[in-house]
């Protein structure tokens, strides 16, 4: 029969490293959602994002000159409300802005980021614009999502897909100070939505300039 000392002392050694282990654990856990290593991965990502959408990236270099990711930092981190209502892509293949879409790579439907924002063109072919943009993802099974809104105060110019669950989104707002490239990156899984902005602003920017590039081809009449 074990002496009731020897017990207490086995008791208080366990205890002391489960703690040490809890501790530990505690620590690992910090680790995985330290913002310092969220910032790092979406700096990557933005960098390799901004290597593919290189006519955004080249139309804002003649404002900014070169930059990278490093140039942004994060402004807030929100939730979105995942409502959904009824409503088919009306963007079909026919329709000139249909390539432009932002296309899920799992099939599950194509963003939407000029159809709001564009009517038409004039007969010289610069666009006619709302004073809103919009951000929609027409789901493959009929329903629609409005991921992001802004009034004239900006505009979402470009935009990819991550992978199946993230999207970003290029574009800029016009503050006191200037105008100032944004990003919008959105995780559409968990309904969150992290807005990036630029520390450096510009007095002068044509407010229709990358959106007129992009659409000077097409014949939305």
């Amino acid at each position: 029969m074990r002496n009731p000392l020897s017990l207490i002392l086995i008791f208080c050694l366990s205890s002391l490293m489960l703690a040490c282990g809890t501790s530990s654990d505690s620590e690992e856990e910090s680790k995985q959602t330290n913002p310092k290593t969220a910032s790092e991965d979406f700096a990557t990502r933005l960098d390799l994002a901004l290597a593919q959408k290189k006519d955004w990236y080249a139309h804002w270099t003649e404002q900014a000159g070169k930059f990278d990711a490093s140039a942004f930092e994060l402004v807030f981190k929100d939730s979105l409300d995942g409502f959904e209502m009824p409503e088919k892509n009306p963007i079909l293949e026919s329709d000139p802005l249909f390539p432009y879409q932002l296309q899920h790579p799992a099939g599950n439907g194509a963003v939407d980021i000029y159809s709001y924002k564009v009517e038409a063109q004039d007969e010289f072919g610069n666009p006619y614009l709302n004073p809103d943009s919009e951000v929609t993802w027409y789901k493959a099974d009929g329903m629609k999502e409005r991921l992001l809104f802004m009034g004239p105060s900006g505009m979402f110019e470009d935009g990819m897909w991550l992978n199946e669950n993230e999207l970003l989104i290029l574009g800029y707002l016009q503050e006191e100070e200037g105008f100032r490239p944004m990003v919008w990156l959105i995780d559409v899984s968990q309904h969150l939505i992290w807005q990036y902005r630029m520390t450096q602003t510009f007095p002068e920017y044509e407010p229709m300039s990358f959106i007129d590039q992009k659409i000077r081809p097409l014949d939305l009449k």
